[in-house]
């Protein structure tokens, strides 16, 4: 296969990730809901919009608090309305640029790196893979294509979160090229795989979570004779995988997003030390569900996109076969 499998995955990848946008967005909208970054120890910022400031005294008495009241967490549905009526409609597919950057370097390498393994494990008799020969593929490939993509991914978050704040806080990105331009001036390249840990186990969980259950779902069906090989196997077995990734995925997406969004005025303190210290202050301030948070639009993002994905990827197969 060699090139034709990084071709054929990269196509199908920048159709589902454009088609599915909007969804991600909202999911990215949901997952910062009631998020606390603390830049230092006198001013505490409740996003998007609430901040106080303390007495500051190590001796202040505790009737001076402030007692803030916790932001109201809306649905899927109410955040994307939100968004349409406070920034219009175009505000959906805010940092779609970042996305075809993000589907040609991620995911173009994750499933043709997938697609070479898959030919090189395959069993030459019995024309299958074990499952966990699929998982490993799919775990080496993921953290590959995360490791490519990062800067795009860093972007993206960034620019689909940017809506979200007061417009004096906003970095008003224009593009991809703006947002990775500005980064690299601002705040050093190390910024562009800013969270690249977080992403590559994202990337690994959903790597393998999505392309091995989807191979093993489609084969289970086929081998039972429950639907013969056409588009109704392919969306049967690509929601299936859709909602395995998205099961695997959701709490280290949560925390990605969160990491990759913190915002770190020079000469003072990061809202986050890492991946694990913005777990546990994510946990503590909201509970262990929230790292279930933006669960739903996740699903209904990763289900359409994984569909999108595998029966584009399965038509641009049957165009290609003969190159």
């Amino acid at each position: 296969m060699g090139i034709k499998g990084f071709v054929e995955g990269g196509i199908a990848s920048i159709v589902a990730g454009c088609t599915t946008h909007p969804l991600d967005l909202i999911k990215v909208r949901m997952q910062l809901q009631g998020e606390t970054q603390v830049p230092n120890h006198a001013v505490q910022t409740l996003r998007p919009s609430l901040a106080f400031q303390t007495t500051g005294g190590a001796a202040a008495a505790p009737s001076s608090a402030i007692h803030v009241p916790q932001p109201v967490r809306v649905g899927p549905i109410a955040t994307g309305v939100r968004i349409v009526q406070t920034e219009g409609v175009a505000a959906l597919f805010s940092g779609v640029s970042a996305t075809v950057l993000r589907q040609t370097l991620y995911s173009t390498t994750r499933m043709g790196l997938y697609d070479i393994l898959k030919q090189k494990w395959t069993d030459p008799e019995t024309r299958t893979m074990p499952l966990g020969r699929k998982i490993a593929a799919g775990l080496i490939a993921g953290g590959i294509g995360a490791a490519v993509g990062n800067p795009a991914d860093v972007a993206m978050v960034r620019m689909q979160a940017d809506g979200r704040l007061p417009p004096a806080q906003r970095r008003n990105y224009t593009s991809v090229i703006d947002a990775i331009t500005r980064m690299s001036k601002q705040e050093g390249i190390t910024s562009l795989w800013r969270g690249s840990s977080l992403t590559v186990n994202r990337a690994m969980l959903v790597t393998a979570s999505q392309l091995a259950s989807y191979d093993q779902f489609k084969e289970m069906i086929l081998e039972k004779g429950v639907m013969k090989d056409g588009l109704g196997t392919h969306v049967t077995a690509s929601f299936a995988a859709g909602f395995v990734a998205a099961v695997a995925s959701n709490p280290v997406d949560v925390i990605k997003t969160r990491v990759m969004n913190m915002k770190v005025e020079p000469g003072e303190k990061p809202p986050y030390a890492g991946a694990l210290d913005c777990a546990i202050k994510t946990v503590r301030a909201e509970g262990p569900m929230s790292l279930y948070k933006g669960f739903i639009p996740t699903i209904s993002r990763q289900g359409p996109f994984t569909v999108v994905l595998f029966v584009t990827l399965e038509q641009i197969r049957k165009l290609m076969k003969d190159f």
